[in-house]
């Protein structure tokens, strides 16, 4: 057992380089989704098995009168269902079910750029938001999609994030006092507008000396020093936004689902403020998206043959759902509180086979598989693999197979995310602008990790992000990519267990740490 463990047990909230992520998934981590019951059957609307017929306009019918009806499971039997346009699931409740990953196929005949609309970058040049964005089954609130859609096909490219196209569409419930990371419960000024139940989000601005991403980073000399100013991209993500629902209010004691991620001071003005209403409840489940095989686009390019993705989503899941032959696999786009269990993707090569981006927290990835490539790369294009970026914080990748990938981040400071017990062929590349600024923010965690190719880039964390552990990984070295930390001096990074394969115990640090809570 290693000491990093022993120090958690006795400080599990408030650990300087272990986050504690054992509320992490829908529902706090639960292992059973729910079964609700069927209210309609995609056939009954149009749909036809055959594999030729455009049934997407059924399967949206279905998905929109499950909603009208507050909720409910639709069906769709075993066989290939030909889709030409993208499923939307926008009303919460609603649960999408095939009858299995490998008995029911939805056959995606057009990309995004086709049915939506070139979708440039709101930072400029050619890029196309294709690339890191978008789902051709879409799980998000029908009026943030619709919202979504008018700005994309105006070409004003939109902020994607909890409070609508614009950064400022939110106003303030109550100011709180300060707090410290790991606390349960804040103290509210005026709980007029809270309940339990409530769907809240937490803002946190940073001040002009930047000591709210120094706060991110672990703080001390390392992160003092770094130059924060001209990181535009980085600084465009601020203010840090943390979705959590309300379980208690007794007068001005607010008790929250998870522990603060976070301290809350007064220079960074914290608050719980409104956002858009959340798409909550909804799941996508027993079924294979498969778009046409077309060759993989130049890097950043993608036209969106993508797969599954959760945008303004909160308690919603995927299971056992597997894509195929796309350029973005699955997505959480400002989502949080979400799990995606034994999802799966495969077929001829992906720029990113999971993106977790735009201020997404507390996600669940378990029981997890990228397959290789079926044909060879294409020149100009990149594979990234289990992607964080953009401020996202308290997300879990659990029990997984990368036989192709990399624990990748895009800059954009993430912290405090755990990858545990997973095999990786490390054969990825990370990714993200210079302007977004650090790899690593503090309390990364790689725990119980072995690469079959004893490549070390981006997986042995020593060295790299601060205030972080890895523990339990077989001896890799480095080549073909050097990693180089973005903070000067000791980053305060831990290493135990180096050089062992599934020696380390607990083996699986979320587990372990769900287990505590029991």
């Amino acid at each position: 057992m290693p000491s990093l463990w022993r120090e958690f047990i006795g400080h599990p909230f408030t650990h300087p380089q272990i986050p504690f992520v054992g509320r992490a998934g829908h529902r706090g981590g639960t292992s059973r989704f729910p079964r609700r019951p069927v209210v309609a059957d995609v056939r009954d609307f149009g749909a036809v098995v055959n594999g030729t017929t455009d049934s997407a306009p059924a399967i949206n019918r279905a998905v929109a009168a499950a909603g009208r009806a507050g909720g409910g499971t639709v069906t769709i039997p075993p066989g290939t269902f030909r889709i030409d346009d993208v499923i939307r699931v926008g009303h919460s409740n609603v649960v999408l079910r095939g009858a299995g990953s490998g008995r029911t196929t939805l056959l995606a005949t057009k990309n995004l750029t086709e049915l939506i609309g070139v979708y440039g970058s709101r930072y400029g040049g050619d890029k196309s938001s294709w690339s890191w964005a978008g789902g051709l089954i879409w799980l998000a609130p029908e009026a943030r999609w619709n919202s979504l859609v008018a700005a994309i096909r105006a070409k004003s490219w939109p902020f994607e994030g909890w409070t609508g196209n614009r950064r400022d569409e939110w106003r303030t419930l109550t100011t709180l006092a300060p707090a410290g990371r790991g606390s349960w419960t804040v103290t509210v000024q005026d709980p007029s507008a809270l309940r339990p139940g409530a769907l809240v989000l937490l803002r946190l601005a940073d001040d002009a000396g930047h000591t709210l991403l120094e706060h991110m980073s672990g703080g001390g000399p390392g992160p003092e020093a770094y130059t924060w100013d001209d990181k535009t991209k980085l600084t465009s993500y601020v203010p840090y936004e943390w979705p959590v629902r309300i379980t208690r209010v007794r007068g001005r004691q607010v008790t929250l689902e998870r522990p603060l991620p976070l301290d809350l001071r007064p220079e960074w003005d914290p608050r719980l403020t409104t956002h858009v209403r959340e798409l909550t409840g909804s799941g996508v489940e027993g079924l294979t998206l498969q778009a046409v095989e077309t060759p993989q686009q130049p890097h950043l390019l993608d036209k969106g043959h993508n797969g599954v993705v959760f945008q303004c989503a909160y308690d919603c899941w995927a299971d056992d759902v597997t894509v195929r032959h796309v350029d973005n696999g699955f997505g959480l786009v400002a989502a949080s509180a979400c799990t995606l269990r034994h999802t799966r993707v495969a077929g001829r090569g992906v720029h990113h086979p999971y993106f977790c981006r735009e201020g997404s927290h507390d996600n669940l990835i378990e029981d997890f598989t990228i397959e290789a490539r079926t044909t060879p790369a294409p020149a100009n294009t990149q594979l990234h693999g289990i992607n964080v970026e953009g401020l996202s914080s308290h997300n879990v990748w659990s029990r997984g197979d990368m036989l192709m990938g990399t624990f990748d981040s895009h800059r954009g400071l993430p912290f405090a995310n755990v990858r545990t017990d997973i095999t990786v062929h490390n054969d990825g590349r990370h990714g993200g602008d210079a302007s977004a600024g650090p790899l690593f923010g503090a309390r990364f965690t790689h725990w119980n990790i072995r690469v079959t190719n004893g490549r070390a880039g981006m997986i042995r964390l020593d060295g790299l992000a601060p205030h972080s552990a890895t523990v339990g990984l077989n001896e890799v070295t480095e080549f073909d990519q050097i990693d180089v930390p973005d903070f000067t001096g000791d980053l305060h990074s831990r290493l135990e267990l180096y050089g062992t394969t599934d020696a380390v115990r607990p083996r699986n640090l979320h587990d372990a740490q769900r287990a505590l809570l029991r």
